[in-house]
């Protein structure tokens, strides 16, 4: 066996844990979970919210670190031992992150752009306008194909080499020592943002609208669905990363500790945020007299719109305040980025021999090339099509297979007696039954709600992406399943 297939194994405990919380805390931390739970519930959101960290936030965590810990191997390959056929369940999966990759690379690439701009607020008076028209030349539609938004380019050639850096060198020199300065210092950067907007006045009016329970949401499915469906993704479930990362892990690792310490950790950051972007929305709605609810959205638009213009507002603060929350979102999204790209990077290095350094820069090169389609004036377009598809229909397809394999086809026992072997803290038949049952007839749910959603609107162009992105996914794991080992 060549030296290239000997599992790399973390020097630390404390390097796993900063990589796993690297891989957990990214963009749906800072610009998803404060809309999702003011739009849910408010304050009430927290009861779901909670409820879904312990159904399916923890059992599922902790089933990733079981099998990544006692195969120590990819997803792809842990799956062919169980049966062969199931390999190709493994390679849709790293798939999946890895495309989900080439376009997240750009949004961390406009950040780029952005913190350059926060020094002097380069977005103008209508941060809208400017992000849309003078940046991105967004076009909905096919047309835009055919203009190159060449800051966008220059960006990614910077963040896929650096990217490519990272993740060629050794497992320590690499993700964990760049994890281990990056998240200390994402987190103190956003205590101070925080704290600042705290003090800002109007800030109240924000954090009392995120507080500020509707107790009559509780009753509505569609709030329990939301808070399951933010933990999914806040925590990268059923990606290949957690399953990737814990390969590495050393005999005696504590598993179940481990897995407590990434999600209070994770989802403590994401609630802790919201305080803050809250916060300073309150601030723009009491210096505007804009209504609360006017002015509050998620994703890209309450990143590089919402915030610009209340930067822009803000005085010299400004100046300080905005170069850090761009500098969080391009920590937050790097830890993230290079997560995404281990689980292919390892299955291609275990099955065809290929070392790290070869393997990253492989992918490194198809990445690029398949991120500058979204580095054109459709970018924006074809990107959110992309995400949702990914994501609802992907992903949790993913996790579903997942749960039937492991709960069902596999010795589910074997792997409860590895988590509970090196821990005080053990975990017994009731998170055999919710990998079993309770998580695959929730996502099933979830699953085909969001399936319905993408196919509803019925317009042409949204459908014709998703048909090839299903033909993507589906032939490309096929083809690396046939492959012959090497």
């Amino acid at each position: 066996m060549s030296n290239d297939k000997k599992v790399p194994v973390w020097d630390n405990n404390f390097s796993f844990l900063m990589a796993m919380i690297g891989a957990a805390i990214g963009l749906g931390n800072i610009w998803r979970y404060p809309y999702v739970a003011y739009s849910n519930g408010g304050g009430t959101f927290l009861i779901p919210y909670l409820c879904a960290i312990f159904i399916l936030g923890l059992p599922f965590l902790f089933l990733e670190y079981s099998v990544g810990f006692k195969f120590k191997t990819s997803l792809s390959e842990i799956l062919k031992k169980i049966k062969p056929k199931f390999e190709v369940i493994g390679w849709f999966v790293a798939l999946i992150s890895f495309l989900i990759l080439c376009y997240y690379v750009c949004i961390i690439g406009w950040d780029l752009i952005y913190i350059i701009l926060s020094f002097f607020k380069g977005w103008g008076s209508n941060p809208s306008a400017f992000l849309t028209s003078s940046l991105l030349h967004s076009q909905n539609g096919f047309l835009g194909l055919n203009y190159i938004v060449w800051p966008v380019v220059i960006t990614l050639v910077f963040i896929w080499f650096l990217i490519w850096i990272i993740s060629r060198t050794d497992l320590n020199s690499g993700i964990g020592r760049v994890t281990k300065l990056l998240i200390p210092l994402l987190v103190i950067m956003m205590a101070i943002i925080v704290i600042y907007s705290l003090t800002l006045p109007g800030s109240n009016i924000g954090y009392s609208n995120l507080l500020k329970p509707q107790w009559n949401m509780l009753l509505s499915p569609s709030v329990w669905l939301a808070a399951f469906g933010q933990i999914l993704f806040s925590l990268s479930l059923g990606m290949a990363v957690i399953t990737s990362y814990t390969s590495y892990l050393p005999e005696g690792s504590d598993l179940i500790k481990n897995g407590f310490i990434v999600v209070a950790s994770n989802c403590s950051f994401e609630v802790f945020t919201a305080f803050g972007i809250f916060s300073i929305i309150g601030f723009m709605s009491f210096s505007q007299g804009i209504p609360f609810n006017q002015i509050i959205t998620q994703g890209v638009g309450l990143i590089f719109v919402v915030f610009p213009t209340v930067l822009n507002i803000m005085g010299n603060y400004a100046y300080i305040i905005g170069p850090l929350f761009f500098l969080c979102i391009f920590f937050a999204g790097i830890t993230t980025t290079i997560s995404f790209l281990e689980p292919l990077s390892l299955a291609i290095n275990r099955k065809f021999n290929i070392s790290r350094k070869n393997s990253s820069a492989l992918l490194c090169l198809i990445g690029f090339g398949i991120s500058l389609i979204f580095a054109t004036g459709s970018g924006s377009y074809l990107l959110e099509i992309c995400d949702s598809f990914l994501n609802q229909f992907g992903i949790l397809f993913g996790i579903i297979c997942q749960c039937i394999i492991f709960g069902w086809y596999y010795k589910i026992d074997d792997l409860l007696n590895v988590l509970n072997n090196n821990s005080k803290l053990n975990i017994g038949k009731f998170w055999k039954n919710i990998i079993k049952y309770v998580i695959p007839i929730i996502l099933f749910i979830v699953w085909i709600t969001g399936l319905y959603n993408l196919f509803a609107s019925g317009n042409i162009n949204y459908i014709i992406i998703q048909l090839i992105l299903a033909l993507i996914i589906i032939i490309v794991p096929i083809i690396l399943t046939i492959l012959p080992e090497h």
